[in-house]
């Protein structure tokens, strides 16, 4: 019990007899053995409190309502023994926070260390003297010191010495004043950066990299500095290299190289004929170009154009009704191997005439008012049967004739000109949408184009019979030389050929050449598509001018619907 006649909250956590009986302070240690009345090392002298521990303010010491001590003034120095300032409610406060451990290995120590208890009137002499623990056995708290009353007229608060303890930190009060709204920033003229920040930044502003403000800042620097606008012009050249314009399709040779990979590993039981091929990949390639596409493009207006003998023609028709056209005209080479016509027993002869009849009956696939994409799955079933059928049919089956009205192929000229027009059609398609298109592989576009060279002969002479060309200078024998003209297609699918030019049956001879047509593979694939006129297909041309004009007129007669 303490000397004020009430509990001491040490008694109460730990008792009144707590202790083994010696004296000490701190709990009782039952049957632990007692303490030596000495410590074996050295005496230790117990840290200093912490300055916010001495002017009252740990947690929660102003949340029970008890003032917070006044800051010590310039006459008053800190010590280490107890004050007026110290109160029943401060000791009350302090016992419970101090836990056994702390009393039980300061009390042994500090009795020891000072033998009896000092006065509390007593200075230190060379060294501070600890403050004596207010929990202590024997140890009589003084009064508390009532509350100062506030003065009326308080004085400035003196200058705190260097060596006095912090003042206690005082919370913000919650009625302070709010602060004031900051101003709206108000626009400001750029700064003018310097010029080698400027020229750092030109990499980024090639790659469209940089922020509004930089951009107009650069641009702004390149109109009045030279070499910076040189620089400039360099690396947007180099970007437009990085980054040229694809379309979202894959490489076209890319499946060819997959199946071949997938071949030379385990071959096909029955392998596809090689001529088969190219039509077999523009087919795929038409198809992946659909497979994405919705309702609205479906029903896009495509623009089909072919040179009818004398001038350039055309059909309005949309993506359905090309599809359908495809579809009917695949027909004929799908007649000719014993699979089912899509028209039926009695359809026409002629690419146009089957695929007028097919609009006629079916003018929903022609104005596109049909369920979108159905026609693609009757012509990529169709498109599978084909390539099957000749994979199974055997070598026999590459010198079967396919009608096609006024003329028949061979059914592997066939399929190239089938491959040919899946080409066509799907750069028809893919202008329609505004999508890009790639040519085929380099292999399958030397393949149709050595087709469209062999057919000229042919076409030349129908042309002459027609009134159409000029009539032939020469006339030779089947199998003899005659005169020529060299045809020069350049590209990746490109080569050279020569043409006769008297007669179908004549021999072409490079010696023989009169005149040379040279263009690249996109110009001959305008020009045999019926897409430009013939007069502005060549890109270089030299020789017979008679000789070029006809060649040139026929290959574009090579089109049809």
């Amino acid at each position: 019990m303490s000397g004020r006649g009430g509990p001491d909250p040490y008694d109460d956590a730990y008792g009144e007899s707590s202790g083994s009986g010696d004296g000490r302070d701190g709990p009782g240690r039952g049957g632990e053995p007692d303490l030596p009345s000495h410590p074996a090392g050295p005496p230790r002298i117990p840290p200093q409190r912490p300055a916010a521990e001495d002017s009252g303010h740990w947690p929660g010491a102003l949340d029970g309502g008890i003032p917070a001590p006044r800051p010590p003034t310039a006459d008053e120095t800190p010590t280490m023994k107890r004050t007026p300032e110290r109160g029943p409610e401060r000791d009350s406060k302090i016992g419970p926070e101090r836990g056994p451990e702390r009393d039980s290995k300061i009390g042994p120590e500090r009795d020891s260390e000072r033998g009896s208890e000092p006065a509390a009137d007593s200075e230190p002499e060379s060294a501070p003297e600890p403050r004596p623990d207010p929990a202590a056995p024997g140890a009589e708290p003084e009064p508390a010191a009532p509350d100062p009353e506030p003065e009326a007229n308080p004085e400035p608060e003196p200058e705190r010495p260097a060596s006095a303890p912090p003042p206690p930190y005082t919370p913000p009060s919650p009625y302070a004043p709010p602060a004031a709204p900051l101003a709206a920033p108000t626009p400001s003229a750029p700064f003018p950066l310097p010029h080698d920040l400027l020229r750092s930044l030109l990499g980024a502003w090639a790659l469209t990299a940089c922020s509004q403000e930089e951009t107009a800042a650069v641009e702004a620097h390149l109109n009045h500095c030279p070499s910076c606008a040189e620089e400039a012009l360099r690396l947007r050249d180099a970007v437009g290299l990085l980054h040229t314009e694809h379309s979202l399709d894959l490489d076209p040779m890319l499946r060819s190289r997959v199946l071949a990979g997938c071949l030379g590993r385990r071959p096909a039981r029955i392998p596809m004929p090689g001529w088969a091929g190219a039509y077999d990949a523009e087919a795929a390639r038409l198809d992946a170009l659909l497979r994405d596409m919705g309702e609205a493009e479906w029903r896009a207006p495509v623009r089909l154009k072919w040179f009818d003998g004398r001038r350039l023609t055309g059909r309005d028709t949309t993506v359905a009704g090309v599809i359908g056209h495809l579809m009917v005209v695949d027909g004929i080479v799908a007649t000719s191997l014993g699979l089912p016509d899509p028209l039926g027993a009695d359809a026409p002869g002629s690419p146009q005439a089957r695929t007028e009849a097919y609009w006629h009956h079916e003018p929903g696939a022609a104005y596109g008012s049909g369920p979108p994409g159905a026609v693609r799955e009757l012509w990529r079933e169709q498109g599978h049967a084909l390539v099957r059928t000749v994979s199974f049919a055997g070598r026999g089956v590459a010198e079967l004739d396919v009608p096609y009205g006024d003329f028949a192929l061979p059914i592997r000229d066939a399929f190239l000109d089938r491959a040919l027009e899946c080409w066509v059609h799907a750069g028809d398609i893919a202008e329609a949408i505004d999508y890009p298109y790639e040519p085929p592989a380099s292999t399958h576009l030397k393949a149709m184009i050595d087709l469209c060279a062999r057919l000229l002969p042919g076409t030349l002479a129908e042309r002459r019979r027609a009134g159409l060309a000029s009539p032939p200078r020469r006339l030779v024998e089947a199998g003899t030389p005659g005169r020529t003209l060299h045809l020069q297609v350049e590209g990746t699918g490109g080569g050279d050929w020569y043409i006769p030019l008297d007669s179908p049956a004549a021999m072409a001879a490079p010696e023989e050449a009169v005149a040379t047509i040279a263009l690249d593979q996109e110009a001959f694939y305008l020009l045999a598509s019926g897409h430009v006129p013939p007069q502005e297909a060549a890109a270089g041309l030299s020789g017979d001018t008679e000789a070029i004009r006809d060649v040139l007129f026929a290959a574009a007669s090579l089109s049809r619907l």
